[in-house]
């Protein structure tokens, strides 16, 4: 078998547990209510149901990039998968609320090993001149397993019982680790070294920033406990950044920032997941509420959304060294922006479907082209034994940026929900400016995006002399 063809097969097979988790992010807010039902307890400690995974899950990401780095990428890959199938089975056998979210908060901690390092796993998979599409059908996944995540959720909740969102996972790990052990090549970068204060300092920062991003969202920005926990975060994020100036070997090299690429690509991140996570959450529940459509019937009817990533995607990967990465960001931020505000500007209590149809395509062709660029231009503007650090920036860029997302729209909608008349035309009002502030933040990516150019896209054309590459047979 050549390279072209084991290499693809190679990012299948760690493509496959990476959607898994991509599904995960959101899969269990349609199920919330049967757990509820089952085990009773009140909305807050509900939410910590989903709230656990993704801290566990965004304050470990560039942990274990560094591992992988440091003891083998498909070594702890393939850990993580089976944390995460161990942890599922977990998940869906608890007997109590907060068995669950202790399962889930270590379903988190095995996923924060899947995600990143099966990026960086499909960079190593194929020669130079198809990383770009390769990492581009990466891309293309990782966004249809989120965004199809509340309509699979959905379908379980109606036909089967919330268990089953749990079980699902099971033989895709029992199943796949063979294959990745078998199929996927060994790689390693970095320093080979283990950065143990930069790693504790990181994943304190994040969970605590996450932890409060959660916290404002249920109690409000300016109480205590928000405050308190943000200005932990700030303060493990300076710790780690002073660290990481005299550190050895640090877990982020801070050098990596000097490279314009791999920061804006950053900034679009940021700014994608924030409006698209923020405004899903809210147009879920527009879809099931005034419009009336039960969860299955929202689900389907948002596909023209979900779905067209798998159909962009693998145009534009192959187009990114071509076109440049920037240019195709903006792209795809302004398409995606100019449909959210659409979306908000026209929402009503009975607004027909034919009429959120061409807003619905243009999202979803915005943030197909996004998926597929973003990983790219990130990858191919850091050194090869760096992949793994970059794409562990890059996911906890993406998480953080979600959780602020719907944290921070949902607290304009609250603000603006009218509190007396018709209760559906009160949450068409709130809505408008709650997913026009997605629609701006987006919007921002796409300014950010043009000021990338094009050359260190050009570095994932250049192949790597055969002394300098950290492959291990």
């Amino acid at each position: 078998m050549n390279r072209r063809t084991g290499g693809f097969a190679a990012v299948a097979a760690v493509a496959a547990p990476m959607f898994m988790v991509a599904l995960d992010n959101l899969i269990v807010t349609h199920v919330l209510p049967q757990i509820r039902m089952e085990f009773g307890g009140d909305q807050t400690r509900l939410q910590w149901v989903a709230n656990s995974y993704i801290l566990a899950f965004a304050g470990l990401l560039m942990t274990a990039t560094a591992l992988g780095d440091r003891f083998g990428r498909r070594r702890v890959f393939a850990g993580g998968m089976v944390l995460f199938t161990l942890a599922s089975v977990w998940c869906a056998t608890a007997s109590s609320i907060a068995e669950l979210t202790a399962a889930r908060a270590l379903q988190g901690a095995g996923a924060a090993a899947i995600l990143p390092l099966s990026l960086t796993l499909t960079a190593a998979a194929v020669p130079p001149e198809r990383r770009g599409a390769a990492i581009g059908l990466w891309g293309g996944i990782n966004g249809l397993g989120i965004a199809l995540g509340p309509l699979v959720g959905g379908a379980i909740s109606e036909a089967l019982s919330w268990h089953w969102v749990f079980w699902v996972n099971v033989p895709v790990g029992l199943l796949l680790l063979p294959v990745v052990l078998w199929r996927v090549r060994e790689s390693r970068g970095g320093s080979g070294s283990f950065d143990l204060p930069g790693a504790v300092l990181a994943a304190g920062a994040l969970v605590a920033a996450v932890w409060g991003v959660v916290t404002a969202a249920d109690h409000g920005w300016s109480q205590p406990r928000t405050l308190v926990l943000f200005a932990v975060a700030a303060a493990a994020l300076t710790g780690f950044v002073l660290w990481q100036r005299r550190a050895a070997a640090p877990l982020v090299p801070l050098g990596l920032f000097r490279e314009r690429g791999f920061t804006l690509s950053l900034v679009v991140s940021l700014a994608m997941y924030f409006g698209v996570f923020g405004s899903v959450f809210l147009l879920a529940q527009y879809m099931q509420g005034p419009l009336g459509h039960d969860p299955l019937t929202a689900g389907l009817l948002t596909l023209p959304w979900t779905a067209a990533p798998m159909l962009v995607v693998p145009l534009v990967g192959a187009l990114v060294d071509r076109v440049g990465g920037g240019p195709l960001q903006a792209l795809g931020c302004a398409l995606q922006a100019g449909a959210l505000g659409w979306l908000a500007l026209a929402a009503t209590t009975d607004l027909p479907y034919p009429a959120m149809l061409p807003a619905l395509l243009a999202a979803g062709v915005g943030m197909g082209i996004v998926f597929a660029a973003n990983p790219v231009m990130v990858i191919a503007s850091v050194p090869e034994d760096r992949h793994g650090t970059a794409s562990g920036v890059n996911n906890t860029v993406r998480e953080f940026g979600g959780s602020l997302g719907i944290a921070a729209i949902s607290a304009i909608f609250v603000v603006m929900h009218p509190q007396v008349g018709d209760p559906d035309a009160a949450f068409v009002a709130a809505l408008r400016p709650a997913v026009l502030l997605g629609a701006a933040v987006t919007a921002l990516g796409a300014v950010a995006a043009l000021f990338i150019g094009r050359p260190a896209a050009a570095r994932a054309r250049v192949p790597i002399p055969t002394h300098e590459r950290k492959d291990i047979p």
